[in-house]
């Protein structure tokens, strides 16, 4: 049976992972903002490096400031 899973559009830092940022972020009901925080951190080695950690900061910063906001 095909999955999107085995497919990659551009490169193989997804594909070549014990398990996707995707698949772990869908099955364990991550949100947008989280999901791109653990597939900034998961990706930087074999992408982007640095501009991928910043990205990863980012989204962490958003995450934070909407929480303060939700929590007050």
């Amino acid at each position: 049976m095909s999955s999107a899973l085995n497919k990659q559009i551009k490169g193989s830092h997804y594909k070549n992972m014990a398990i996707q940022p995707a698949f772990f972020c869908y099955y364990n009901n991550i949100n947008y903002i989280e999901g791109n925080i653990i597939k900034y951190i998961c990706r930087y080695k074999k992408k982007n490096g640095l501009q991928d950690l910043l990205k990863a900061k980012h989204y962490l910063e958003l995450l934070i400031e909407f929480y303060g906001r939700k929590t007050k």
